[in-house]
Protein backbone atom coordinates (compact mmCIF):
# COMPACT_ATOMS: atom_id res chain seq x y z
CA UNK A 1 0.00 0.00 0.00
CA UNK A 2 1.25 3.25 -0.87
CA UNK A 3 0.41 6.25 0.89
CA UNK A 4 0.24 9.91 -0.81
CA UNK A 5 0.00 13.04 1.13
CA UNK A 6 -3.49 13.77 0.79
CA UNK A 7 -5.31 16.73 1.63
CA UNK A 8 -8.21 17.00 3.82
CA UNK A 9 -11.83 17.18 2.04
CA UNK A 10 -13.61 20.22 3.53
CA UNK A 11 -11.98 18.44 6.86
CA UNK A 12 -12.82 14.98 7.19
CA UNK A 13 -10.39 12.28 5.61
CA UNK A 14 -10.39 11.12 2.24
CA UNK A 15 -10.44 7.02 2.72
CA UNK A 16 -8.35 4.75 -0.13
CA UNK A 17 -9.11 0.61 0.08
CA UNK A 18 -6.29 -1.35 0.08
CA UNK A 19 -5.27 -2.93 -3.64
CA UNK A 20 -4.78 -6.02 -1.31
CA UNK A 21 -8.58 -5.71 -0.25
CA UNK A 22 -10.94 -8.18 -2.33
CA UNK A 23 -14.06 -6.65 -3.56
CA UNK A 24 -15.96 -9.54 -2.13
CA UNK A 25 -16.13 -7.93 1.28
CA UNK A 26 -14.14 -9.35 4.12
CA UNK A 27 -10.72 -8.04 3.90
CA UNK A 28 -11.44 -4.38 3.71
CA UNK A 29 -8.46 -1.98 4.79
CA UNK A 30 -8.83 1.59 4.31
CA UNK A 31 -5.78 4.73 4.92
CA UNK A 32 -6.49 8.33 4.86
CA UNK A 33 -3.81 10.35 4.98
CA UNK A 34 -3.78 13.47 7.18
CA UNK A 35 -0.87 16.41 8.22
CA UNK A 36 1.43 14.35 10.47
CA UNK A 37 -0.76 11.15 10.63
CA UNK A 38 -2.08 8.18 8.41
CA UNK A 39 -5.44 6.81 9.94
CA UNK A 40 -6.34 3.07 8.98
CA UNK A 41 -9.57 1.02 9.37
CA UNK A 42 -11.52 -2.03 8.80
CA UNK A 43 -13.94 -1.12 5.91
CA UNK A 44 -16.74 -2.91 7.94
CA UNK A 45 -16.43 -1.04 11.13
CA UNK A 46 -16.68 2.30 9.37
CA UNK A 47 -18.52 4.85 11.41
CA UNK A 48 -18.38 3.02 14.84
CA UNK A 49 -16.78 4.66 17.58
CA UNK A 50 -12.85 3.75 18.21
CA UNK A 51 -12.82 1.88 14.73
CA UNK A 52 -10.09 3.95 13.53
CA UNK A 53 -6.34 4.12 14.31
CA UNK A 54 -4.00 6.62 14.03
CA UNK A 55 -0.61 6.12 13.24
CA UNK A 56 2.12 8.93 13.04
CA UNK A 57 3.62 9.01 9.44
CA UNK A 58 7.43 8.56 11.07
CA UNK A 59 6.00 5.29 12.10
CA UNK A 60 3.72 4.65 8.99
CA UNK A 61 7.15 5.46 7.18
CA UNK A 62 9.18 2.50 8.80
CA UNK A 63 6.09 0.33 8.62
CA UNK A 64 5.82 0.27 4.92
CA UNK A 65 9.92 0.32 4.85
CA UNK A 66 9.85 -2.74 6.72
CA UNK A 67 7.64 -4.53 4.57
Amino acid sequence: MNAVNEAQTNGELVWHKSTYSSGEGGECVEVAVACGAVHVRDSKQAGQAGSVLRVGSAAWSALLEAM
